[in-house]
């Protein structure tokens, strides 16, 4: 898919039609894509989408196959690393641990030839940015995982590059620490003004930091867009599966006229969608598809709720209740056997419900999205 992010701002950095071969195997095949400057942009897919290679790409590492790739305008084809004006921290962040942190902040300005007192001027100034005054003198192996990764920030930032790359940076982090240093990569982000380009395989993290959000899949790029956009409206049975949770309900297709996406269930169950919202599928009587739904749409509603025909309204007789702290996932078995997950607050239904206990499930018709199934 070739698309380009949904901003008017200039482009730091642009791809056109990228392809990278090994072999006969495609790691990425004919991506495109703008990354207006000053924002953050990420790069979400599963391991062996192609994601590293295209971000290696980016930084010189490897060269594509064909295909250019441009900085402020520049194409940066033939290129070597040491001349783009980027920087790029990588998962385990590569701290020398036999220099302090002063020296490893300004190892790339001693490379440049830059005179002492202008590095120490100039790394005292980024580690302030980073919220690390003062540890210039210190070892690393002195710092917290979260110290190191700004250190490792403030070693990049302090070359001024128009892109900073990162490559999966907080996959060595424990849970917690990883939670705090996404809201942290993101207000550095926005100190600096820096482009960031940002791969990982972990939705949360991409939702959370992002401005715009690349979903990968075989090499290609299945959709771009905000946030909410890639998560409220995937284009992709693929991005409406791997981006959050999702209900996937196996129907066939009844009707699509009238606005409105009639569907039934294995079971028989009617269903009814906002023909709108489903994108430029040719429906068809008798084709076969997929709903996905999010937890968080369901509804659950006491047993005898449902009305006959009542198209989105399934009976079923819960079957576990998970309890996530603030909210709680419900599984609902219908009597076809298939399952249907709630998430829902500590409140309200929720409060007194234990597993066997009968349960109607209920969804408004635009809260899901449907796509069909390749036939064979």
């Amino acid at each position: 898919m070739t698309e380009t992010t949904p901003d008017l701002a200039p482009s730091d950095l642009e791809c056109r039609d990228l392809v990278k071969e090994f072999s006969e195997f495609r790691a990425v095949d004919g991506v495109s894509f703008d990354v207006p400057q000053g924002s953050f942009f990420s790069i979400l897919g599963p391991s062996g989408c192609g994601k590293t290679t295209l971000l290696r790409m980016i930084a010189g590492f490897q060269s594509p196959t064909s295909g250019d790739l441009l900085i402020k305008g520049r194409s940066m084809i033939g290129v070597p690393p040491n001349k783009r004006p980027v920087s790029m921290v990588f998962q385990h962040l590569a701290l020398f641990p036999t220099m302090n942190i002063g020296e490893n902040v300004g190892f790339g300005l001693r490379q440049r030839g830059v005179a002492r007192a202008e590095i120490k001027r100039r790394v005292g100034e980024v580690l302030e940015r980073v919220g690390l005054p003062g540890v210039s003198e210190r070892r690393v192996d002195q710092l917290s995982g979260g110290q190191k990764q700004r250190v490792a920030i403030a070693r990049c930032m302090v070359l001024e590059p128009d892109v900073l790359l990162l490559d999966e940076p907080l996959g060595a982090l424990d849970l917690k620490l990883r939670e705090h240093m996404k809201v942290e990569l993101k207000a550095l982000q926005a100190a600096f003004n820096t482009t960031f380009v940002y791969i990982t395989h972990d939705q949360s993290e991409a939702l959370v930091m992002s401005d715009n959000i690349a979903v990968m899949n075989k090499g290609r790029f299945e959709q771009i867009g905000t946030p909410q956009e890639v998560y409220h409206a995937p284009r992709t049975a693929f991005v409406a599966g791997f981006v959050g949770d999702a209900n996937r309900i196996p129907v066939q297709v009844v009707d699509a006229t009238g606005g409105t996406l009639t569907l039934k269930t294995g079971g028989g169950a009617p269903l009814k969608l906002d023909a709108a919202a489903q994108g430029s599928a040719d429906w068809r009587p008798g084709q076969r598809a997929e709903v996905f739904l999010r937890p968080e749409a369901v509804d659950l509603l006491p047993a005898g709720s449902e009305q006959a025909e009542a198209a989105n309204m399934v009976p079923g007789v819960v079957d576990a209740v998970l309890f996530n702290g603030a909210n709680s996932t419900v599984t609902v078995r219908a009597s076809d056997g298939s399952l249907m997950t709630a998430a829902l607050p500590q409140t309200g239904v929720l409060a007194a419900l234990r597993k066997g206990d009968a349960v109607t499930t209920r969804w408004h018709p635009s809260q899901a999205r449907c796509y069909p199934v390749a036939e064979g």
